[in-house]
């Protein structure tokens, strides 16, 4: 928990509460999760359990065909939720209907539909001993909607009718399991190239198989993986797919060979969190590395790379100006806001304060690449234990509503949404005279709509803008103009 300002975020999601076959549930560090509810509630987050995971979801197609099991899994999330004084549960089923983890029971015709009637039960639960809407239930899910019968569903309305909300895990979408390298978590895909999803594709693909926008929250990665290359991927620099190896290398100073019991395989992760990218010097700057690492950006994917010649390591990540780009792209299409997995990997807030772009409201909203700002957002995070050690964890933020103490007014001749646009996450007022408070964010190569909170107008200064309140604009508009004659 040491170093996680938890007044960044709306929600923790403590992982992993582990299903076993009978229903019920166990969380290894239930003797500090009193001290966790504490420190999270201290930042004025609310607190859920996540149950399941890649290596608990074991038996969740078993227990949901079991009626007394499945009895009492509602039993226990209900009892859990009300002896720890919890907001509510996450489930985070890695996945109905599709193969996750190799010793995972699955059910390719039943899972759906019988996740469906238990989400359908849990909500009346937790309606009936909370009163209705009192607590919640998210889930954690994949890029593309739950699978039936070999396929992803093509109406996925009602699981959304008895959530609050889901977050899209928009991140292992590339990795040493692929021929080539790639992109870990892309914000869109190369066509041909690597593994054709990305977090574009799953909110297309999730909405329209009738999730409401509004209830999905953009899932980013506080950590890249690393890979080993067959050749020198700088004679190709703009070119992340080449092939690779499938020896995993070492990651960073956590990361250590460990055994899967279900693939019966020893291996590394190759992880890199970004607090060690930054501490152990692989990075000097968010946006600089150290040598021997050579720092490259792919405009399609919207994310860095990291290329080492001595070892030929690949490693893709995220940092500040990809968050950025992923919180204002879930912001234009209505999303409820930006999950983290995980808040202990940040470095003194560099990329929280990244996420927390999407709906800013108060302190500058936006700027050059290398900036951040504050929001009034929501967040949401999963946290492991004792250990401090942050399993998963989420920054939902709400969008700001476009309206201002002044008429709008949208200058003609101007920049528009749908606009072309050159420069990857630039900002810019729809009115610089600060009387509006709509706002543009190039995203993958076209204008995006956003807009300030209500009652502030957007104004400029130098690269940078900032939503603040009328009364303002002649001080930042003077200081502009001496920042200007410096």
């Amino acid at each position: 928990m040491d170093g996680v300002d938890f007044s960044q975020y709306t929600h923790i999601n403590v992982a992993f509460g582990i299903p076993r076959r009978d229903g019920s549930f166990t969380f290894e560090d239930d003797w500090a999760l009193p001290q966790i509810v504490g420190q999270v509630r201290a930042g004025g987050a609310k607190v859920l359990m996540s149950v399941g995971g890649w290596t608990g979801s074991n038996y969740f197609s078993e227990i949901l065909k079991d009626g007394a099991a499945r009895e009492r899994l509602l039993s226990s999330m209900a009892t859990y939720v009300r002896d720890n004084k919890l907001d509510g549960i996450d489930i985070d089923w890695e996945y109905p209907g599709r193969l996750g983890n190799t010793c995972n029971a699955v059910d390719p015709q039943n899972d759906a539909p019988n996740f469906l009637a238990f989400l359908k039960d849990l909500r009346a639960r937790f309606d009936s001993d909370f009163g209705a809407g009192q607590r919640l239930i998210t889930l954690a899910v994949r890029v593309q909607p739950f699978d039936q019968n070999g396929a992803p569903m093509g109406d996925v309305s009602e699981f959304a009718a008895a959530v609050d909300y889901a977050n899209i895990m928009a991140y292992d979408i590339n990795g040493p399991w692929n021929a080539d390298t790639g992109p870990n978590a892309p914000l869109n895909f190369d066509a041909g190239k690597g593994t054709p999803l990305s977090l574009v594709s799953a909110v297309d693909a999730w909405t329209k198989a009738g999730w409401p926008a509004r209830q999905l929250v953009a899932g980013v990665g506080f950590y890249g993986r690393a890979t080993t290359a067959q050749q020198d991927m700088t004679r190709d620099s703009t070119n992340q797919y080449q092939p690779q190896l499938h020896d995993v290398p070492l990651g960073d100073s956590e990361d250590a060979p460990w055994y899967d019991a279900c693939a019966r395989t020893t291996s590394t992760s190759g992880t890199w969190q970004w607090k060690h990218l930054r501490d152990q010097g692989v990075l000097t700057a968010p946006d600089t590395a150290a040598a021997p690492w050579i720092r490259m950006w792919d405009d399609t994917s919207k994310t860095p790379w990291l290329f080492n010649r001595e070892t030929k390591t690949f490693l893709s990540y995220d940092d500040p100006d990809s968050i950025r780009i992923k919180s204002a792209y879930a912001a234009s299409r209505g999303l409820a806001g930006v999950m983290i997995w995980s808040a202990n990997m940040d470095y003194n807030g560099e990329l929280v304060r990244a996420a927390r772009s999407f709906g800013n409201a108060t302190a500058p909203a936006a700027s050059s690449p290398g900036t951040s700002a504050a929001a009034t957002s929501s967040a949401e995070t999963r946290t492991s234990g004792a250990t401090g050690a942050h399993s998963a964890s989420t920054t939902e933020s709400r969008p700001a509503s476009a309206s201002a103490t002044e008429p709008a007014h949208t200058p003609s001749g101007g920049p528009t949404a749908g606009g072309a646009c050159d420069s990857h996450n630039t900002y810019q007022c729809v009115d610089p005279s600060g009387r509006n408070a709509a706002y543009l964010v190039c995203v993958n190569g076209r204008l995006i709509a956003a807009s300030c909170a209500r009652g502030t107008v957007c104004l400029s200064l130098q690269s940078t803008i900032v939503c603040g309140w009328p009364a303002l604009r002649g001080l930042v508009l003077g200081l502009d103009s001496l920042l200007g004659a410096v």
